[in-house]
């Protein structure tokens, strides 16, 4: 009789402990949908991916165009609810993603995962029309220092811890690579000098390399928004919601990437 007691409380401290580590996973879920953005008004189902409609006259061009996008969490979307601009791209352009974003990495070498790591892990041998890479803002938030732009063209000559050497690195060994046209894309406008500095620095490698650059940075159209619809368009001083990318960042890579991939 008493074992079965002692079963009996047994189960009932089971069920407990059950149902308290239920209600701390369901609060931590709740937390973390609150801290990435999740039930802000710009990433309500309206401006998901699955609402958005293809685009009639734009796709002429990119349909079909496989094209690599290396980044961190605004190439990933991390506060959209994982849906970002090349999701959209997709959707309303039809082009071919290969998206290799992942939250927190670096274009510098001396943090793990960084971007050069990741780019490696593409095969050679898929055909790709275009390669689209992220000035990262995880490097001005660390304090990467920016180095200076090579002499050299030679893959081995980069320093890969500056964010100087890292950016040529993955230019020349995209164009060696996937021998396609590169294009790199800055953040917009936020407080951050030191990320103002890495974009000033990435257009005089623009020039060296030839590359394209969708300056959202420095485009007038973006600084001039209305502050209702960056409360719209913006999770953080950073990353879009799913209304920022979907209204305010795909038409500006539409048409950029229309442009550049037909000239």
């Amino acid at each position: 009789m008493k074992d079965q007691k002692k079963k009996g409380n047994s189960k009932g401290v089971l069920l407990i402990v059950g149902i308290v580590l239920g209600i701390l996973v369901a609060v931590f879920a709740i937390c973390l949908a609150i801290l990435f953005g999740y039930f802000l008004p710009g990433n309500s189902a309206k401006y998901a991916v699955a609402a958005a409609k293809p685009v009639d006259s734009t796709n002429e061009v990119l349909s079909g165009k496989v094209i690599i996008f290396l980044g961190s969490s605004v190439t990933d979307g991390l506060y959209a609810r994982g849906e970002s601009f090349v999701d959209f791209l997709a959707k309303r352009d039809g082009i071919i993603p290969i998206k290799k974003a992942v939250s927190g990495t670096t274009l510098v070498t001396t943090k793990k995962n960084s971007y050069i790591e990741r780019m490696k892990s593409i095969q050679p041998s898929i055909r790709v029309d275009a390669f689209v890479c992220q000035l990262s803002t995880n490097d001005a938030t660390i304090g990467a220092p920016h180095g200076a732009i090579s002499n050299s063209t030679e893959l081995t000559d980069f320093d890969t811890s500056t964010v100087g050497g890292a950016i040529e690195y993955i230019i020349c060994y995209a164009k060696q690579t996937c021998e396609c046209p590169v294009v790199f894309y800055t953040g917009t406008k936020y407080d951050s000098e030191a990320y103002g500095d890495m974009v000033c620095l990435l257009l005089q490698i623009q020039q060296k390399w030839d590359i394209g650059v969708v300056n959202l940075w420095d485009d007038a159209d973006m600084t001039a928004v209305a502050p209702e619809d960056y409360t719209l368009y913006m999770a953080n001083g950073v990353h879009p919601t799913r209304a920022g990318y979907l209204l305010w960042w795909t038409p500006k890579f539409e048409e950029y990437l229309m442009h550049y991939l037909s000239a």
